[in-house]
C-alpha cells in the first residue's frame, strides 16, 4: 500500500530530523519513532532503516545519488549535506516535506545529495 497524502512535521528539536521523517512516514508520533530508534538525538541509517522494517515500511537499501528533483522517484528518504550537518528529510510526490524547512518545491539547501527509494507503506 502505498500512502495517498503526508502531514508535515517539524522537528522537536535540531537532531531529530530523522524522527521526523520516520514520523511523517509511518503516522506514528514522534514519541512512538524516538522509542523505536532509542534516541532524541541524530539518526543514522542503520536506525532509520530499523524503524522504517519495525514499521512496515518496504524500501530499496540501495542509496544512489541524486541532482535533479526530476530524478527522484515518486516516494523517498533524502540525505542532505546541508551548510550545517548531513540531514533527513523526505521527497513525496513533487514536493519535499523537510523537518527543519518546512514544506518546499525544491531540494532544501544542501551540496550532496542521495536517496532511498520508499516503495510501500
Amino acid at each position: 500500500m502505498i500512502i495517498e497524502k503526508i502531514e508535515h512535521i517539524y522537528e522537536p528539536t535540531p537532531l531529530e530530523c530523522g524522527q521526523a521523517v520516520l514520523s511523517m512516514l509511518s503516522g506514528e508520533s514522534i514519541e512512538t519513532v524516538r522509542k523505536t530508534v532509542e534516541t532524541n538525538r541524530e539518526t543514522t541509517l542503520k536506525q532509520m532503516f530499523y524503524a522504517l522494517d519495525m514499521f512496515g515500511i518496504s524500501y530499496d537499501k540501495e542509496r544512489k545519488e541524486v541532482l535533479e528533483k526530476s530524478e527522484l522517484p515518486e516516494i523517498c528518504i533524502l540525505s542532505l549535506e546541508t551548510p550545517k550537518c548531513w540531514h533527513w528529510s523526505l521527497y513525496f510526490k513533487g514536493t519535499f516535506y523537510d523537518p527543519e524547512y518546512g514544506i518546499l518545491e525544491d531540494f532544501p539547501p544542501s551540496k550532496r545529495k542521495y536517496y532511498w527509494e520508499i516503495k510501500s507503506i
